[in-house]
C-alpha cells in the first residue's frame, strides 16, 4: 500500500512539474519587446521537402537587444524563411539583404502590454488549474488505496504531502506570472 502511495505522490509531482515547465515554454514565446529567438521556436521551414524547425535550417542570434537575425544555412533558403515568418502571423517583419535575414522587435505600446498581461495571467491561471487537477487525482487515489487497506493515519500523511507540493508549485507559478508581468511592463 505505502508504495502505491508515495507513486501517487511522485505521479502527482511529475504532473505538477510538467504543468510548470509548459507554463515557461508558453511565456518563453510571448514577445516581451526585447529579442529572444525563442520567439521562433514554434516556425518550421520546407527544408528540401521536410518540415524542418527554423533553428535547424539556419542559425539564430541576437546581435542585439532588439534584432533577432536569421543565417540559413543556404542562402536559397532566404525567401521560404521569410515567407514562414509572415505565415506564422507573430507580428514580426522580416528583412534580408541577400546574406543574412534581420527582425527588428518593434517596442511594445501600452495596449499590446496590457493584453500580454492579460495573456500571461492566463497562462498562469491554466498551470494553476492542472496543479490543482493532479493535487485531486492524488487525493482521490489515496482515498482508493485507503479503502484497500491504507491506514487512515498514512492516508493524511500523504495527502499533506501532496498539499505541501501542491503550495510550493502554485508558489512557483505565481513568481514566474510576477517575474513575465515586470518583464512585459518594463519600457
Amino acid at each position: 500500500m505505502d508504495e502505491e502511495a508515495k507513486l501517487a505522490v511522485d505521479t502527482a509531482e511529475e504532473g505538477m512539474q510538467g504543468a510548470l515547465q509548459h507554463l515557461e515554454k508558453e511565456y518563453s514565446h510571448l514577445r516581451a519587446g526585447k529579442a529572444d529567438v525563442r520567439i521562433l521556436d514554434d516556425i518550421k521551414v520546407d527544408y528540401y521537402g521536410v518540415m524542418t524547425p527554423l533553428n535547424q535550417a539556419s542559425n539564430l542570434s541576437t546581435p542585439d537587444a532588439k534584432t533577432i537575425m536569421i543565417q540559413p544555412w543556404d542562402k536559397s533558403m532566404i525567401p521560404i524563411i521569410e515567407k514562414a515568418i509572415m505565415a506564422a502571423n507573430i507580428g514580426l517583419n522580416p528583412a534580408n539583404n541577400g546574406e543574412v535575414i534581420r527582425i527588428s522587435i518593434p517596442p511594445l505600446t501600452q495596449e499590446t502590454r496590457k493584453d500580454l498581461v492579460k495573456k500571461v495571467k492566463a497562462l498562469g491561471e491554466d498551470c494553476k488549474i492542472s496543479i490543482r487537477n493532479h493535487r485531486r487525482e492524488a487525493n482521490d487515489e489515496l482515498k482508493s488505496l485507503e479503502k484497500e487497506g491504507l491506514s487512515e493515519d498514512a492516508r493524511k500523511d500523504y495527502e499533506q504531502k501532496v498539499q505541501k507540493l501542491h503550495d510550493e508549485y502554485i508558489s512557483k507559478t505565481e513568481d514566474m506570472m510576477s517575474a513575465k508581468e515586470k518583464e512585459i511592463m518594463t519600457i
